[in-house]
């Protein structure tokens, strides 16, 4: 039997009584499997950490079965799902280290500090790894840019995401940002952070070494954020505004100085395991160090640094406090630990020890204040496989013809509409308030396929993206989950980049939902089987659940990001068009597929049926073929058609490029269909005259379709179909159109 502890706070009597447990989202049953394994009535500080460390966010106790669906292994992967982040050979004793993490709840009710905050904690789980940081992406989402409480959330975040990463210098290269009213009143927030290690620098979040120290470093620990795990695994509610204190707050240029301290330490060899303090603070840092070493831990919370007076176990043990970290040496290399963050001027407090009883041991003003057994918080969490059920709206979608809408007779206008869908639209607004730029290293900037930020010292390069298209996702989320890697995939070809893997954020709504956790569990097998296709698995990630507002859940969302490997900086490739009189060609096949496109949603109104259809082999012929052309030089230009099909990708091509273009499209299709149409496993490739015959040659070898489609000319984009007019529009026009819908949304 444990200890009896005492506490302060409420007593194991009164939180039994009362149920305070469930205030803090504990179920009868599980509050009954806590005392099974306390041997007795835990307190209120004891019944606070097991809630958080049990909490979707933390445990994953909806969508742990779920996840083991995903292929995370391969010749490649040296550190898969587990520890603060994935981890991908890249050759040369060089690693790839990368994750995605969500802030949707925190920025829904405080989107400067709740973004902000994001990126600080995904930059953490990085270096805690031992990685330098070399980029930022994000994923956002919002409803759509009308109302003021749109532009509002939208504002904020977005400089939330600028203040933090420019201030901590580190270049926030590319991302996507989506406008629906799925998701209004539930933005969707997700950072993700990429570092370089030297395969002999990895770390583990481990408490090493029975009676070895245990450091805190980092600002003092205050009240905010507190029970931030728990608010991040409920639906937002009018109550939520309220409820700031989940909110942590950001303070970029301290996580500057901790990240040089800790890679100084980490570079020193001296560190036995360190990991960040991220969700669930000093709970969840500590309980999992000490479980994956299979030892204890004891924290002496007098010792912890506090900046308010009269904080109590619980607070200072469920505070989200940011920019803190924890860390094993042993006894020996305490002073040369000390001395690193004293000369960077962060502090640093010896606050518990590892022990060898397999128990979390909490001490605050000379009494135990918690006594938990390390295992029953980290894993004995309940497991839930949550009923599934078809939504009607999925079936009802089967019978959608998406072909029966009037013929659209003027492309012009509607190629004008899609470009002015804030979708689809030039993000300039958004990145311009990134530094993008900073160490130097940003080889392709945002706004392209892919970003490309470059290796040091080789000529490697690596490509990353964040893709998702949720509207795929709800009217058919096995498919959707396919399309998501797929895109991502063909952002970083296009790019001249090998895909390695991925990781991912499930943004969903509320699982316990029947229809909810269908979408869920199709989309995690729609996704898993792209992996396994594409030789891309999924190295770590996170789920977000619970994003519902008031008219119901968000669209199910299952962002991907993807890391590939330039192999040299030759290979880089951009969207934009090159020079006159290069030859543009389309590789892939061209279906009359509306379902879920911008064009159907913009121009006639409506977002139902099916997404188009995807044959993940057809895909990976593709990517395999379109990467030997650009490795082998005969590409001049490459852009993935996504959404807004054939017509936004030659637009976005000339826009990039400043140069028109001369195309005719041989086809069967309505010439509508022919233009806007989101058939996937497609690319538009330019290519110079003397290399445009190889190139076609390459292709068909391979068994990939490909199509002559015209030529880079001049400064208008001229579009015949079947040699009739189409389009015809100047770049500098349709430029301007793309470009100033944001702007001008947000003035």
């Amino acid at each position: 039997m444990a200890q009896q502890v005492s506490a302060k706070e409420p007593t194991a009597e009164q939180v039994a009584e009362h149920k305070l447990y469930q205030q803090m989202g504990v179920s009868d049953s599980e509050y009954a499997l806590i005392c099974e394994f306390m041997g007795r009535q835990p307190n209120y500080t004891e019944i606070g950490v097991f809630s958080v460390m049990w909490s979707e966010h933390c445990a994953y106790k909806n969508s742990k079965p779920l996840l083991r669906r995903f292929p995370t292994s391969g010749p490649r992967v040296l550190m898969g799902p587990g520890e603060g982040a994935g981890i991908v050979d890249i050759g040369d004793n060089q690693a790839v280290v990368f994750k995605i993490e969500s802030h949707n709840h925190p920025s829904a009710v405080e989107p400067f500090q709740g973004a902000a905050t994001g990126v600080g904690g995904i930059i953490r789980d990085i270096f805690s790894m031992g990685a330098r940081p070399v980029a930022v992406l994000n994923s956002l989402r919002f409803g759509k840019l009308e109302s003021d409480r749109v532009k509002y959330l939208f504002e904020h975040v977005v400089s939330g995401i600028a203040g933090y990463g420019n201030c901590i210098g580190i270049p926030t290269v590319g991302g996507e940002v989506v406008f629906d009213e799925s998701y209004e009143g539930n933005p969707l927030v997700n950072a993700m952070c990429v570092g370089l290690i030297d395969h002999d620098k990895i770390q583990r979040g481990v408490a090493k070494g029975v009676g070895n120290p245990v450091f805190y470093v980092g600002p003092p620990t205050g009240r905010d954020g507190i029970h931030g795990a728990t608010f991040a695994s409920v639906e937002l509610t009018e109550e939520s505004e309220a409820n700031r204190t989940a909110v942590q707050v950001g303070d970029p240029f301290m996580e500057k100085l901790v990240m040089e301290s800790c890679l100084e330490l980490i570079d020193s060899g001296i560190v036995l395991g360190i990991q960040d303090m991220g969700a669930a603070g000093l709970t969840c840092s500590s309980a999992e160090m000490a479980s994956k070493a299979g030892n204890g831990l004891e924290l002496y919370l007098d010792q912890v640094p506090q900046r308010e007076e009269g904080m109590t176990p619980y607070e200072m043990m469920l505070s989200e406090s940011q920019e803190r970290m924890l860390f094993v040496v042993e006894p020996k290399d305490e002073a040369q630990a000390l001395e690193i963050f004293e000369r960077w001027g962060v502090i640093c407090a010896k606050v518990g020890k590892v022990t060898d009883d397999g128990r979390l041991r909490l001490f605050h003003h000379g009494e135990v204040v918690g006594d938990m057994p390390v295992t029953a918080l980290v894993d004995e969490c309940p497991i839930y496989d949550k009923p599934s059920e078809v939504p009607a709206y999925y079936e009802q979608n089967a019978a959608v013809d998406t072909l029966r809408y009037p013929e659209v007779t003027d492309l012009n206008g509607a190629l004008k509409k899609v470009l002015s869908s804030p979708s689809v639209a030039s993000k300039k607004w958004v990145y311009e308030q990134y530094d993008y730029m900073v160490r130097t290293s940003t080889a392709v900037r945002p706004g392209s396929d892919a970003a490309v930020v470059t290796v040091r010292g080789t000529r490697k390069g690596l490509a990353m993206t964040t893709d998702c298209n949720g509207r795929y996702v709800y009217l058919d989320p096995e498919v959707g989950g396919r399309i998501a890697v797929s895109e991502a995939a063909r952002n970083i070809v296009c790019s001249g980049g090998e895909p390695l893997a991925i990781t991912d954020n499930l943004n969903f709504g509320n699982p316990e939902k029947p229809d909810i956790f269908w979408q869920m569990e199709k989309a995690v097998d729609g996704m898993a089987e792209a992996c396994r296709v594409l030789d891309t698995p999924v190295i770590g990630g996170n789920v977000s659940l619970y994003n519902e507002n008031a008219k119901g859940a968000i669209y199910p969302t299952p962002v991907v990001g993807m890391v590939g490997l330039v192999h040299d900086t030759d290979h880089i490739t951009t969207q934009g068009f090159k020079a006159e009189g290069d030859v543009i060609l389309l590789v892939g096949e061209t279906k009359a597929e509306l379902g879920g496109s911008e064009f159907q949603a913009v121009v006639h109104g409506v977002s139902e049926g099916r997404p188009p259809e995807l044959d993940l082999n057809v895909e990976k012929n593709l990517l395999t073929a379109v990467l030997g052309a650009i490795q082998a030089g005969l590409v001049q230009s490459a852009h993935d058609l996504a959404e807004g099909g054939l017509a936004v990708a030659l637009a976005e091509s000339g826009i990039s490029g400043g140069l028109g273009a001369q195309i005719n499209v041989e086809t069967s299709l309505r010439p509508d269909h022919a233009l806007f149409s989101e058939s996937q496993s497609r690319i538009l490739l330019s290519a110079s005259p003397d290399k445009a015959s190889a190139l076609e040659a390459h292709l068909r070898g391979l068994g990939v379709p490909v199509t002559v489609l015209g030529t880079v000319e001049g400064t208008q984009l001229t579009v015949e179909v079947n040699g009739q007019p189409a389009l015809n529009e100047a770049v500098a026009s349709l430029k301007q159109i793309w470009e100033d819908v944001i702007p001008c949304l947000m003035k």
